[in-house]
């Protein structure tokens, strides 16, 4: 701004179309301060949207483990909202997520043979679907953990600098 210039009127200015001299200067800082903060702003988002899509991946690849886990420690077959509260307990929050998500995944391990299921009155409300883990799913478990101990592994040496 120059000398006896102040703010508004250095708004009125450029308003009225002034490109140069002191006020612009003060509309190009003002540009700058305003753009560099939404850029900052939209990196913050776009970190944010990153990280929820990664937790997404890594959840979505990994219920199908954690769901015959749960049940293959458990000594009673168990119902969805039972698993999910499980899951939350154990997961320390990471696992937990809409429970609505688990029943295609538990009806698709059920399909596959992995798992099997009772219906069940219930007295509170609606029938419960019981799941237990099969001979086959209890085999299957095995493996997805050595497989998932192997990943963990190398993504853990990975980190570390160990390649």
């Amino acid at each position: 701004m120059d000398k006896g210039c102040n703010l508004a009127e250095c708004h009125g200015r450029l308003a009225g179309g002034m490109t140069s001299g002191p006020c612009a200067s003060v509309k190009l800082a003002l540009w700058f301060t305003q753009r560099h903060a939404a850029v900052r702003v939209s990196e913050v988002d776009d970190s944010a949207s990153q990280l929820k899509k990664f937790q997404k991946e890594l959840s979505s690849g990994t219920v199908s483990l954690v769901l015959l886990a749960v049940l293959g420690q458990s000594r009673q077959p168990m119902y969805g909202y039972q698993i999910a509260k499980r899951l939350e307990e154990v997961g320390e929050g990471v696992l937990a997520g809409k429970q609505s998500a688990l029943y295609p995944v538990l009806r698709n391990l059920e399909a596959a043979g992995l798992l099997a299921s009772e219906v069940e009155p219930s007295v509170s409300g609606p029938p419960r679907r019981y799941y237990r883990i099969t001979k086959p799913g209890r085999e299957v478990l095995r493996e997805w953990v050595a497989a998932w101990n192997a990943t963990r592994d190398s993504v853990d040496n990975v980190l570390q600098g160990g390649v």
